[in-house]
């Protein structure tokens, strides 16, 4: 994990949060991934991602919880 770009949204005002996550990700070229760390259980943006980017995202928890949860997200390629 130590070329993965970090994103720690945790001290982001909530309602700036997922704007940078999306941005973020539809920066990566397919295969590339960052890791998305936070105060609480991000399954919210996992649904908006499923949602929005059907079939585009790898999700894969490092951590979770009880204070700190880590999520990789990988943009995946284009079938």
């Amino acid at each position: 994990m130590s070329n993965v770009l970090q994103i720690d949204v945790r001290e982001i005002t909530p309602r700036e949060r997922h704007p940078l996550i999306f941005n973020t990700f539809d920066a990566l070229a397919a295969g590339d991934a960052f890791e998305l760390v936070n105060d609480h259980d991000p399954k919210p943006l996992y649904y908006q991602f499923m949602a929005e980017r059907p079939g585009e995202l790898g999700w894969e928890y490092l951590e979770e919880g009880p204070e700190t949860w880590r999520v990789v997200l990988t943009k995946l390629a284009a079938e």
